[in-house]
């Protein structure tokens, strides 16, 4: 198939399409990554990335100059053990199985009917009746409250089906990017679909929310009747919490700090610095600098480096440095 690269035909179940792409508190992406993870999903196919993404610069690694590799798009599978189910008054039901699309980026949204297009045709090839995407949902929340769980759909008889889960509905708004996107064009290809939101601050929408990420992956483990094991997630969520508190302790410290509800100016002042964090949390940063240190000098410490680096999902920014371990242990061996 044009610009898609097919890497396995398994036999699925009516499966459900489950897009993502990087947004607002990094909600959906962190999901979906924790989703295919979870399942254990498998490739199934790739969407070729060079007509809808180009260089826009350079990046220099250890001061060598280099072009940036493209975005990747990637497919993945999981065929659900469980017996299926008679689908609900809106068609949902559960035992069906799971193709997880996931993007490190979104494209260039000019082109994103003829990129949201290729992805349908994956899902029409399987079968696909129903699409599910994540996003944000900014509110005047505080970052130590659960994060509530808001949905709408393609139609009156999903959202009535969606309604007995007992989640915020969504009667007007927008959801912008491709998580919102690419459901107005799946449907316009006869898909239906909804969309879960993830509650976040307002003073948190520049930094990783894993406890948003958790509450929607928990709402759609019940929509979908799929069981998961959410530890790691939570942990992740108590991290980074830890770390707003102390940029929060940090930016209440003088005369006139006082305790109550955050006011415009200083949610706005939260913001700039917040916007000023990684996508890693100070606390972790250090360990996984501790962990490499740890393993420079006992390689069997690098099995416990890789879980650290894999449980923050930040493998591949720190795999030159990982490999690098073991060319220089081999080198002290010879």
């Amino acid at each position: 198939m044009e610009g898609l690269k097919i890497i396995k035909k398994p036999k699925l179940k009516k499966p459900y399409l489950i897009v993502a792409w990087p947004g607002m508190g990094n909600v959906a992406f962190r999901a979906a990554k924790y989703l295919a993870e979870e399942l254990k999903a498998r490739e199934l196919a790739q969407l070729l990335a060079q007509d809808f993404f180009y260089p826009t610069g350079s990046i220099i690694q250890e001061g060598v100059l280099g072009i940036p590799e493209l975005p990747q798009g990637n497919f993945y599978y999981w065929k659900n053990p469980g017996p299926r189910e008679k689908p609900s008054a809106g068609g949902l039901a559960g035992g069906r199985d799971i193709i997880i699309f996931i993007s490190n980026s979104q494209p260039d949204l000019a082109r994103a009917t003829d990129y949201s297009q290729r992805i349908i045709r994956i899902a029409k090839m399987f079968k696909v009746e129903t699409v599910v995407s994540f996003a944000s949902m900014p509110q005047p929340v505080d970052h130590t409250q659960e994060a509530g769980v808001w949905f709408a759909s393609t139609s009156a008889e999903l959202n009535s089906s969606l309604k007995k889960y007992n989640f915020n509905f969504l009667s007007e708004g927008n959801i912008s990017g491709m998580n919102g996107l690419f459901l107005g064009i799946a449907k316009k290809e006869g898909l239906k679909g909804f969309c879960l939101f993830g509650e976040i601050p307002l003073y948190t929408i520049q930094i990783d929310n894993p406890k948003a990420s958790c509450a929607v992956l928990r709402a759609l483990a019940r929509v979908l009747n799929i069981k998961m094991d959410f530890s790691s997630l939570i942990e992740q969520a108590h991290t980074m919490e830890e770390e707003i508190n102390k940029l929060l302790d940090y930016l209440k410290l003088g005369p006139q700090a006082q305790s109550g509800p955050i006011g415009e100016e200083e949610v706005e002042r939260i913001k700039k610095t917040l916007s000023q964090l990684t996508k890693l949390p100070v606390s972790v940063k250090e360990r996984i600098e501790k962990l490499f240190e740890q393993s420079k000098n006992d390689i069997a410490q690098a099995g416990g480096l890789k879980a650290e680096l894999d449980k923050w999902n930040v493998y591949s920014e720190y795999e030159d440095r990982f490999l690098d371990l073991f060319k220089k242990n081999k080198a002290k061996d010879n």
